[in-house]
């Protein structure tokens, strides 16, 4: 990876691909767009100094950012004041019950497995989930975008999740 052997280049080519997406979680989880920025700030700064501590074999190399940003979230949330009406609502994101892609990917024993089991999807059922669960689209949205009717966006995702479930052993 050239960001371990620290060439500023591909750090800057990374920044740009991946930094939207990142944002895109810290946002969601902090609701703050000031603590977003801050927190994407210091992930950056993270992935530059621990860059060579990156293995492929435990994880993708999105999957691994979007894990740094989701812990560093967590812990803001963790320290931010009690008396802010605010944060008991951000506190009751990290209580969902309902296993999202990233809590279904961390249950799973590796990213390879996880690749193996979305080849197994249809091309639909795989882009439908990838819109619903990477770009935060509504299912809505991703019918719309996929030029499909509602229903079949949704039954796409729906077993699409559950075939993923299935092959994943959980």
């Amino acid at each position: 990876m050239a960001i371990a052997r620290k060439d500023r280049h591909a750090f800057e080519a990374l920044y740009v691909q991946v930094s939207p997406r990142l944002y895109g979680v810290a946002l969601r989880m902090l609701k703050r767009p000031e603590l977003a920025d801050e927190l994407l700030q210091d992930v950056f700064i993270t992935i530059w100094d621990k860059a060579g501590n990156y293995n492929s074999d435990y994880s993708a190399p999105l999957t691994w950012m979007t894990n740094i940003v989701r812990n560093r979230a967590i812990d803001r949330l963790r320290r931010l004041e009690p008396a802010d009406p605010s944060v008991d609502d951000d506190m009751d994101l990290l209580h969902d019950t309902d296993p999202g892609p990233l809590a279904l990917y961390e249950r799973g024993q590796s990213s390879q497995k996880l690749d193996d089991c979305m080849k197994q999807l249809s091309a639909e059922q795989r882009q439908s989930i990838f819109l619903a669960y990477y770009h935060s689209l509504s299912h809505a949205a991703i019918a719309k975008r996929m030029a499909q009717p509602l229903g079949t966006t949704k039954s796409w995702i729906r077993r699409g999740l559950a075939q993923l479930k299935g092959c994943l052993g959980l």
